[in-house]
């Protein structure tokens, strides 16, 4: 019996022993798997993540600050402009006379806008003829002529007030019966603010002084 006891142990131990390094290598076996599967998934994780990205960066629209999609901040004067049915012609000459993406910057700008009705007082053809090529100097003089540097409300507007204009002339302020009239010829029939700067919604184009 003792004899049977004393050869028998030595080959548990051996059993023993053999499942203790099976068991070993099924962990080791099983944490190499749960490893590889992470570093699968955080590959495949990072890939759409870059393909996200780089689709993103072919999908960014090219041009200035005006090209940048924003439905959610404050509308600056130029996108204010654009989402006004009054001002289509305001609008096409901005772009004609390449100053769209000027007044989508951060300014401040004051700008005074003529509605479409305000341009249609113009003698026959005079817009038609400004939109041309070759009159493009003139577009801009004409259009920077209704713009300053500064966030202007209409009620820190006076009487007799002079403001110099982006193309180097001035505007004269007049005030009367509540009303604000640039120039004896234009007057302001409504305000917006913009996200940088004021508009003036106007009557009447303002024509630049005549240069000596």
């Amino acid at each position: 019996m003792n004899r049977k006891r004393q050869n028998g142990q030595p080959g548990s131990n051996l059993q023993l022993h053999r499942k203790i390094i099976v068991m070993k290598v099924y962990k080791i076996f099983y944490t190499a798997l749960i490893t590889l599967g992470s570093l699968m998934a955080c590959n495949n994780s990072t890939d759409k993540a870059t393909a996200a990205g780089n689709a993103s960066i072919a999908a960014a629209p090219a041009g200035g600050q005006e090209a940048v999609q924003d439905d959610v901040s404050a509308k600056d004067v130029v996108k204010v402009a654009v989402s006004s049915k009054d001002h289509s012609t305001l609008v096409a000459a901005l772009k004609q006379a390449d100053l769209v993406t000027s007044l989508s910057n951060a300014g401040p700008f004051t700008v005074f806008a003529p509605t479409n009705a305000a341009f249609d007082k113009l003698p026959a053809g005079a817009v038609d003829g400004l939109m041309k090529p070759e009159k493009k100097e003139d577009l801009q003089n004409i259009l920077q002529y209704h713009v300053t540097v500064a966030a202007m409300k209409a009620e820190s507007f006076t009487d007799g007030q002079v403001l110099g204009m982006v193309n180097g002339d001035n505007v004269t302020i007049t005030v009367k019966d509540g009303k604000i009239i640039l120039n004896n010829s234009a007057t302001i029939i409504a305000s917006i603010p913009a996200s940088n700067g004021m508009i003036h919604v106007i009557d009447g184009v303002l024509l630049p002084p005549a240069k000596k």
